[in-house]
């Protein structure tokens, strides 16, 4: 995997994990990979989301594991020390595309108008986050957005479940959407690694 283009191809339902718990982090890579689901987007939004992402990428070396939430220049080089494989940004700066490009991995940047992403590709980005995605429009706004701008890709996220996401994967500038209904915060906590299981098995036959 070389390219942001790879990601969207990866699963039809890029998971987005917030970890309270780094001995959650293996147990559900494993659960999520066994349903069939190839990539998991860890969230920089907890003290345990880096050490997360580390034991992930040693033990569960099948599943494609990033770091979402990137939110400032000093979390890219934090996420590439912990063995991420991409990045995700829930919107965009200079700075922190800057940082973020500058770890040579693959990231979609985070956009939620035409002029942003109008700006993130004349940066030559043109896979992007669309977020967050039902409360910036939906599926019709990204289908109004295919027109002018024929040339992006999205990974829409925010707000989308298992049943608004065909109408997403149905758009042609739609690879994959991120959702976080695979894992459940009562779900991890309980530790029911086969419910996590059945939920990305779902998952992956959406497309």
């Amino acid at each position: 995997m070389t390219t942001p283009a790879d990601l969207l191809e990866l699963s039809p339902v890029m998971p987005v994990v917030v970890l309270d718990d780094v001995a959650q982090a293996v147990p559900v890579a494993e659960a999520l990979l066994r349903g069939g689901i190839r990539v998991i987007e860890v969230t920089l939004r907890t003290p345990a989301a880096l050490a997360s992402i580390e034991r992930i990428a040693a033990a569960v070396p099948d599943l494609v594991v990033g770091a979402g939430t990137v939110t400032a220049p000093e979390h890219a080089k934090q996420a590439l020390d912990a063995g991420s494989r991409f990045i995700v940004t829930p919107g965009s700066t200079d700075a922190v595309l800057d940082a973020v490009a500058a770890t040579g991995l693959p990231f979609l940047p985070g956009v939620s108008t035409v002029s942003e992403a109008m700006w993130a590709a004349e940066r030559g980005c043109t896979v992007l986050k669309f977020f967050p995605a039902e409360a910036a429009g939906g599926a019709a706004y990204l289908k109004s957005v295919h027109g002018p701008l024929p040339g992006l890709r999205f990974c829409p996220t925010g707000g989308i479940t298992v049943e608004s996401a065909p109408k997403y994967l149905a758009l042609p500038n739609v690879g994959c959407v991120g959702g976080s209904w695979l894992t459940p915060k009562d779900v991890l906590a309980a530790g029911d690694w086969q419910r996590i299981e059945q939920l990305a098995t779902a998952a992956s036959r959406l497309r």
